[in-house]
């Protein structure tokens, strides 16, 4: 349900071929819409970098994707990259278990029940 998808900043052959990354996740993916974190890698090569954080933002945009630029090497952003995945993917499994429950399964709480609970005070 979720990718990181990850792009070479210091290759740019790399960045150009997100666009059929992004297309391959979409087709292949168990989600019609899965949740894709766009991560431009190797940010502490800024000496070497060929791909521009502006370019990389905007095809983001794009797409609608959350970017960032990450760096295996030095570790930045790549907790967050995953965290933010995460989150995203949580709440979509949180909202498809909600949807699940059909108007008529209301869970019902003990006070809304036909039989009184079995102690006298409510215990939900």
């Amino acid at each position: 349900m979720g990718f990181l998808l990850i792009f070479d900043l210091t290759n740019e052959l790399s960045f150009l071929e997100v666009r059929n990354w992004l297309e391959q996740l979409r087709t292949h993916a168990y989600s019609d819409e899965p949740d894709i974190i766009l991560c431009g890698n190797k940010s502490d090569l800024e000496d070497k970098r060929v791909v521009s954080e502006y370019k990389a933002r905007d095809l983001a945009q794009r797409h609608g994707l959350v970017y960032l630029e990450t760096s295996a090497a030095t570790g930045q952003n790549v907790e967050r990259a995953v965290e933010i995945l995460l989150d995203r993917v949580m709440r979509r499994m949180e909202a498809t278990v909600d949807k699940s429950l059909l108007p008529h399964q209301k869970v019902l709480r003990c006070h809304e029940r036909d039989t009184p609970p079995p102690s006298s005070s409510c215990y939900c």
